[in-house]
């Protein structure tokens, strides 16, 4: 059974950097973010994580864990949200208290999805892959983007629905202050192997590759035991977004997951836009996408809004999904995406 946070509007914002912290350099990014999200009536709490950083980490695996333990154990926190993420969380997960987690929300992405999808993988609580709480600290959010908040008020039992954005930012970058935070520039389409439309239903289960791909094999990446557990054997949706592999390494990454048995009861896949799909020999990100469709026998959907090219919807991990994607030959309305999740036990 899956267990659901639900957002209050008053509830305190725990920011801690599981992975990296912002640094003396960039401490202006994080103010502006608590002052925004205070003026939206959340209180804001920042550990001490938050604003270090050295040797590629914001302090050693010890001291974040326990920072983490904490704002997961302190009752006035609703909604734990690093800054962003990083290189290396993993050094920390096996000294996370999974068995005394309260159940509340977990938010962010890149490095963060590491910890999202243990957190889910063996408590059973969904986790939230959607924004940076840096990207928070504009004056005006997209909407997407924006989105974060209905689907973190969602209650059990509840359905949220989001749809796909008209514009998206070319490259991912920390950014200087600004009024939007995000340049959307470049016209948003999802696309399909096969160019038709396609429509999926499955869990929810994902993150970025990069780092994910390193739970297989560890008890923190049991995704068979999730399934048999807690979502009663219902199939995997798989969202999986590439931050920096190239697609060779990409290729063995996804061939490894099917090896570890990650695919196996799977409905589909979705991979998010990715400005490191380049070419290798010729060997192109599409080629990659219609080998794993023909070896699953699955539908595929990429160049979705989730990952470093933002802006991204919310997907909850532990949630069941309808996603539709309209293809090529549903003429103006092709590329457009539509997400739907439910919060069902």
């Amino acid at each position: 059974m899956i267990r659901y946070p639900v957002l209050d509007k008053k509830t305190v914002i725990g920011v801690t950097a599981p992975s990296s912290g912002v640094g003396e350099e960039l401490r202006e990014l994080l103010e502006l973010a608590c002052v925004r999200l205070q003026k939206q009536g959340y209180g804001v709490e920042c550990g001490a994580t938050a604003w270090t950083q050295e040797k590629a980490k914001s302090a050693p695996a010890s001291v974040r864990a326990a920072e983490f333990n904490g704002m997961m154990a302190d009752e006035r926190i609703g909604l734990v949200a690093p800054p962003w993420g990083g290189e290396l969380l993993i050094e920390m997960l096996e000294q996370v208290d999974f068995g005394q987690m309260k159940c509340k929300w977990i938010l962010g992405y890149s490095d963060i999805s590491v910890l999202l999808l243990a957190v889910t993988l063996r408590t059973g609580i969904a986790t939230a892959h959607g924004t940076n709480f840096i990207d928070l600290r504009g004056e005006e959010t997209d909407s997407v983007t924006a989105m974060w908040e209905q689907v973190l008020s969602t209650p059990t039992g509840g359905s949220v629905v989001q749809h796909s954005s008209e514009q998206y930012q070319l490259e991912w970058g920390g950014g200087d202050p600004s009024p939007h935070v995000f340049n959307l520039t470049e016209t948003t389409s999802w696309k399909t192997v096969g160019h038709q439309t396609i429509t999926m239903q499955g869990r929810l289960l994902g993150g970025c590759i990069d780092v994910i791909r390193h739970l297989i094999g560890t008890p923190y990446g049991d995704v068979r035991h999730f399934q048999q557990h807690y979502i009663q054997n219902e199939p995997i949706l798989w969202y999986l977004e590439n931050c920096e592999l190239a697609v060779t390494d990409l290729r063995r990454s996804l061939v490894q997951m099917k090896l570890a048995g990650w695919f196996e009861h799977c409905s589909g896949l979705m991979f998010g836009r990715s400005a490191a799909n380049r070419p290798v020999e010729n060997y192109t990100v599409e080629d990659v996408y219609q080998e794993l469709a023909i070896e699953l026998g699955l539908p595929i959907v990429y160049d979705i809004d989730c990952g470093h090219l933002p802006p991204q919807v919310t997907l909850v991990n532990g949630a069941f999904a309808e996603v539709e994607v309209a293809g090529s030959e549903s003429g103006d309305q092709s590329g457009r995406g539509r997400v739907i999740q439910y919060f069902r036990n």
